[in-house]
């Protein structure tokens, strides 16, 4: 561990732990900008490329230490993992995570640009590519990719819908080589104009903000999203099961919405077990408002159960069943070797489970269409754009009750309020425990309610059609970008 053995190694670890302020439920965007911009001057000067590499892996064990912590309350108070190996497992996480960033500062290192190359073209690029590659890896984990700080008061957010969450990532990086550059050279007029070109960037990201990508489609309706505040350890005991649906069954008598959207496994059923009669109320309800129930619930078919959303209303039941599964808690990856983990260590219900299609039909409601994601699936906005352009609402259903009190929740929001910039779309969550929200197609939350708490959010939602250049064109132009700033660094490589 001699990581911390080096003055310039502890500083990293401090700023990435400070660049989780820029993330809810902090909200202080400025500040991964001047993280990366002081891990940047480290890196500048780092004698070797190993130096670098290290000074990336403290920056990024403390960034994820720091702001995906929260895995810890999964592991040890809901999955039963002893605390001496579910801190351990923890670090280990955020250990490998920060291999991303290390990487990144090894990379740039290997490369003799000159100075302004380096910091506004070769160093944003291969921070974005290393984001990138942990969306991806391994099923992917883009938790805290650094343009989710910018959502949705910061002006970066404006690139949203043009480049997408690592074009954002992107823009915030430049941004810091900008300022690296513009402090270094403060006295020069090279460091005047790094200050004036980081001055045009935010205002490009105000002026965007003003376009409209997408627009109204059809008359508003009404929404009711359900937080029913189940514990999570009580969530599928035998004897809370009537409970649960009783209370579920009176929250939505309650509401007069055409729309109403339970939590995950709010019924915490296979669709075939769910009684007749209690289906009916559910149906007689949405029919008498012209509109439908979303519910969570599980799926069963043949050998295989499915994470699902149906909808009841009229006509026939439409379902969505989630596609993008998590590791561990809904599928045990080279289950011939990590099985016992399951099995033996934790206690995760349904935690073997099927994918549903990688494309799936909006659910219809009153000239509306549903896209409907279940909990971590809105994390990849590449593959939320795949119900575009049909879809003119998105719908988040979770439960992050798994995470208690910790930040995890509001981070999951703030990702969400990323999704709604990036499609022009309003974004509806309705949430076990929290968050849940109403989020307008500019990123901005129109209403909430309070977490670990019971009750019904109402309000009228719109619907948009249209495409933004991030619906059309995915990730790939993030990429392209960051490519073209590493070729051109590469071309200014010294000889």
């Amino acid at each position: 561990m001699n990581i911390f053995f080096s003055s310039r190694r502890l500083q990293a670890f401090a700023l990435g732990v400070g660049a989780v302020l820029g993330f809810a439920p902090f909200g202080w965007f400025p500040f991964p900008v001047l993280a990366l911009a002081l891990l940047f001057y480290r890196w500048q000067h780092a004698p070797a490329p190993r130096i670098a590499a290290r000074i990336g892996f403290a920056f990024g064990l403390g960034y994820f230490s720091a702001g995906i912590g929260w895995v810890y309350v999964a592991m040890h108070d809901y999955g039963h993992m002893p605390m001496l190996l579910a801190l351990p497992v923890t670090l280990a996480f955020a250990g490998v995570l920060a291999l991303f960033p290390a990487l990144a500062g090894y990379a740039q290192a290997r490369l003799h640009v000159p100075l302004w190359a380096r910091l506004t073209l070769l160093l944003p690029a291969v921070w974005v590519l290393a984001e990138l590659a942990r969306g991806y890896a391994l099923t992917g984990f883009p938790w805290l990719t650094v343009g989710y700080s910018q959502a949705a008061e910061s002006p970066l957010a404006g690139y949203a819908p043009l480049l997408g969450v690592y074009g954002v990532s992107l823009v915030v990086a430049t941004s810091a080589g900008l300022l690296a550059w513009g402090w270094q050279g403060r006295a020069q007029r090279s460091g005047k104009l790094a200050m004036l070109s980081l001055a045009v960037l935010w205002l490009g990201g105000a002026v965007l903000r003003g376009v409209e990508w997408t627009q109204p489609h059809g008359a508003p309706i009404k929404a009711a999203l359900l937080q029913g505040n189940i514990p999570q350890d009580a969530k599928f005991e035998e004897g809370r099961l009537i409970g649960t649906l009783e209370l579920y069954r009176r929250l939505i008598e309650q509401t007069d919405a055409q729309l109403t959207i339970l939590p995950e496994t709010a019924l915490p059923l296979l669709r075939e077990t769910l009684p007749p009669s209690y289906v009916e109320r559910l149906k007689a309800h949405a029919r008498a408002h012209d509109g439908v129930v979303l519910a969570g619930l599980f799926e069963r078919e043949g050998e295989n159960y499915y994470n699902s959303v149906a909808a009841f209303g009229n006509g026939e039941e439409q379902f969505y069943r989630k596609n993008h599964l998590v590791p561990f808690g809904e599928f045990i990856p080279v289950r011939a070797v990590l099985g016992w983990l399951i099995n033996e260590v934790l206690q995760i219900p349904m935690s073997d489970l099927a994918r549903g299609g990688a494309k799936q039909a909006p659910i219809r409601t009153d000239g509306q269409r549903v896209a409907v994601d279940i909990c971590y699936e809105d994390v990849f906005g590449e593959e939320i754009i795949r119900a575009l352009p049909e879809a003119t609402l998105l719908a988040n259903v979770t439960n992050d009750a798994w995470y208690g009190e910790s930040h995890a929740a509001m981070q999951h929001n703030q990702i969400a309020q990323m999704r709604a910039l990036e499609t022009g779309r309003m974004m509806l969550r309705a949430t076990n425990t929290g968050v849940t929200s109403i989020i307008g197609k500019d990123g901005r939350i129109r209403a909430m309610l309070s977490q670990h708490t019971e009750g019904v959010l109402q309000g009228e939602v719109q619907g948009y059609s249209g495409m933004t250049p991030y619906a059309r064109w995915g990730n790939a132009a993030a990429l392209l970008l960051a490519l073209g700033m590493l070729a051109a660094a590469w071309r200014l490589r010294s000889r």
